[in-house]
């Protein structure tokens, strides 16, 4: 540790006398830019130095990082202001993080990183066996990837380390678009064993890390109530619900999505099943996709709908809710009588009863009357911060249609 990075030589921001200190005492870890003194000295901080949080009284509140090009200016890493942010630090939070996943998972495939939730703010990290892939979404994250590289491989004894420098939120803390291998080597789609169905993950090329892991419990109901069942997967990326559902005893399963990609690594995924001759894909646009299927009077038992976030964010919420609720407007004349549908979203700004009612009115919309019988979230690798909402973004809605 250099002079500059001793804790004693951070530099110091403070709170505006009108921020909610108590707040960020009680566990929310965000600052926002409006939050916080923004004076020359402040402004200069290069994105993703660390330094000392102290409130409009002086009093120190914890170690944080901080970014003046971002809307969240500051986040908190330690509520210890002597914390020093190094190698070690960050493998004692790996360490944790990894001891919870063994707890609750036979194979390692699972996100072993979730953010603010796992300590690691702005760092998402999911697992493919002997292949990470790590999301440095926050500039801290940035400045220290070969820290964090080092630290993953020693305590987990992953081979490969991807770093996926891609999405939106690199965009809102300035950060470039780049992927690249960090350490080992990579040659093509990695298998991945889940709810006994094999799904192959683009770690290089997929979208985020390759394969979407939170979706794993939702996955397991939809599969049991899939046994003999005619199943239609829209949004399906790489089969997330048909090859579960062929697993569980599906009679058959169609996958549709926009990325002809995408349906490719489901089709292996469900060769390498043995489960090929029960599944078929249809790519297109999932909304007229919909509107087909209905015409040409396709039926199935269980109908699935996985979209991505329609409402990213506030400004996009009224927009997003018209989406889901014109998914399930499409979806429900495609049920059989007495069949289940599973809509489902990814945008932390609907919450769940703003989702629900948006479904339901799509339901009713499309002429179908229903019961609803489970809703389900993220998995427990998907750990939520209590504090922070948008660590629980995840809904899933099963229905059973009349």
């Amino acid at each position: 540790m250099t002079e500059e990075e001793a804790p004693k030589s951070r530099p110091v921001v403070r709170l505006r006398p009108k921020a909610e200190a108590r707040a960020i005492r009680h566990g929310f870890p965000w600052v926002y830019a409006d939050e916080l003194v923004t004076d020359r000295r402040t402004q200069g901080l290069a994105p993703g130095v660390i330094a000392t949080l102290e409130d409009a009284e002086r009093r120190v509140l914890g170690t944080v990082t901080v970014n003046p090009k971002s809307k969240i200016i500051a986040r908190m890493l330690d509520r210890d202001a002597e914390a020093v942010i190094d190698r070690d630090w960050l493998a004692a939070r790996l360490s944790r993080a990894l001891d919870l996943r063994r707890r609750l998972f036979d194979q390692p495939f699972y996100r072993l990183v979730h953010a603010e939730a796992d300590g690691l703010p702005g760092v998402i990290i999911d697992r493919f066996g002997d292949v990470a892939v790590v999301q440095p979404n926050a500039a801290w994250a940035e400045a220290l990837i070969g820290d964090l590289c080092a630290a993953l491989v020693a305590v987990t004894g992953v081979k490969t380390v991807i770093k996926n420098g891609s999405g939106r939120s690199r965009g809102l803390e300035g950060l470039p678009e780049e992927t690249v291998v960090l350490c080992g080597a990579i040659d093509g789609p990695v298998p991945v064993e889940m709810n006994g169905a094999t799904y192959m993950a683009d770690v290089l090329g997929g979208q985020k890390t390759g394969l979407f892991f939170d979706q794993r419990p939702n996955h397991a109901f939809a599969a049991r109530l899939a046994r003999g069942a005619r199943v239609l997967d829209v949004f399906s990326h790489v089969g997330g619900f048909a090859l579960a559902c062929l697993a569980g005893g599906a009679e058959s399963a169609l996958a549709v999505d926009a990325s002809a990609a995408a349906l490719d690594l489901a089709t292996q995924g469900a060769a390498a099943m043995g489960q090929g001759a029960r599944f078929a894909t249809r790519q297109g646009d999932a909304f007229a996709t919909l509107e087909a299927l209905a015409t040409e009077g396709a039926q199935f038992e269980v109908v699935i709908c996985d979209p991505p976030a329609f409402a990213p964010n506030k400004q996009s919420l009224d927009a997003g809710l018209r989406a889901y609720e014109r998914v399930a407007r499409l979806a429900a004349p495609l049920v059989a009588p007495g069949g289940y549908i599973v809509l489902c979203s990814c945008s932390h700004a609907a919450d769940l009863v703003a989702f629900r009612n948006a479904s339901a009115r799509g339901l009713g919309r499309g002429g179908r009357r229903a019961q609803l019988l489970h809703t389900g979230f993220a998995g427990p690798d998907h750990p939520m911060l209590p504090q922070l909402a948008e660590s629980a973004y995840l809904k899933s809605l099963v229905f059973r249609l009349d």
